[in-house]
């Protein structure tokens, strides 16, 4: 039997987990497919990239620093991919690179399925207006939230991403732009789509954004609780690391290459585990 091809490119790369969970998702699918590590070069992602369609590959996942690098590669985009701005998945078929982004959809499914919290009207807050926040915006707007505010330390930079989505509100208002200090009253959900975490700083942010009922959701994940995570517990809030959100965003990615969708929970949790 003839197993598809399929990998992650980043740089750097050993540490990926997508290997581990897109090889359980083969396996509980009952999908023949092998999934790899590469690393590219800084400034060759376009050439490994065709290289590995050239020799057969079926489909790509896209880590830092290169979904830009993805977004430009691609043929097609999909709305949310356009809409972020960025590409974590490919799906190479023929001459056709179909560029999509499965980020957003990933946060919204850990958020309403595995945290069990609902977006619809209520109250968001995204910490960062970077790549990482632009990639989440469309499909948390599709959830009908009753505001999402975004806070970034240039609030330049969140006022170009507010201007970018005016013509996806479902009302004036739906989307706003501060600085960090400037988000008032609690919020039911708080994202932080900041790096701050990786260098164990935290976003500058009013304690006030937090109350019992808060879920506030770091990007990052590992053994420990990130700043961000303490600073929100400490605060009253209830407190979520990235790793739903990544398991979740690579079951989209199957899903875009295969058709099929595998269950995440239990992978979830057994990756919980081992951290």
């Amino acid at each position: 039997m003839n197993h598809d091809q399929y990998c992650v490119f980043g740089n750097p790369i050993a540490h990926s987990k997508s290997p581990l969970i897109h090889a359980a998702f083969a396996l509980q699918t009952g999908q023949a497919l092998v999934y790899e590590r590469r690393l590219a070069p800084l400034d060759g992602f376009a050439l490994a990239a065709r290289t590995f369609a050239a020799e057969g590959g079926k489909g790509a996942n896209v880590t830092v620093p290169f979904k830009l690098d993805a977004c430009a590669l691609a043929t097609v985009l999909t709305p949310r991919a356009r809409a972020a701005g960025a590409v974590n998945t490919l799906r190479f078929d023929g001459d056709t690179i179909l560029g999509d982004n499965t980020d957003g959809a990933g946060l919204v499914a850990d958020i309403v399925r595995n945290a069990g919290v609902s977006i619809a009207g209520k109250r968001v807050l995204l910490l960062g207006a970077g790549g990482a926040a632009r990639g989440v915006v469309l499909p948390l707007l599709e959830q009908g939230p009753q505001e999402i505010f975004i806070a970034n330390r240039t609030v330049a930079t969140a006022e170009a991403l507010v201007a970018q989505f005016a013509d996806a509100l479902a009302h004036p208002g739906q989307l706003r732009a501060g600085g960090f200090a400037q988000p008032d009253g609690v919020f039911d959900i708080v994202i932080n789509a900041t790096s701050a975490s990786l260098a164990g700083d935290l976003p500058p942010v009013p304690p006030g954004i937090f109350g019992s009922h808060t879920l506030a959701l770091d990007m990052m994940y590992g053994a420990q609780p990130t700043v961000f995570m303490d600073f929100a517990a400490q605060h009253g809030a209830q407190v979520r690391d990235g790793l739903g959100m990544l398991v979740e965003q690579a079951a989209e990615a199957f899903y875009v290459w295969r058709g099929v969708r595998p269950q995440t929970q239990d992978l979830l949790a057994q990756l919980r585990s081992t951290l």
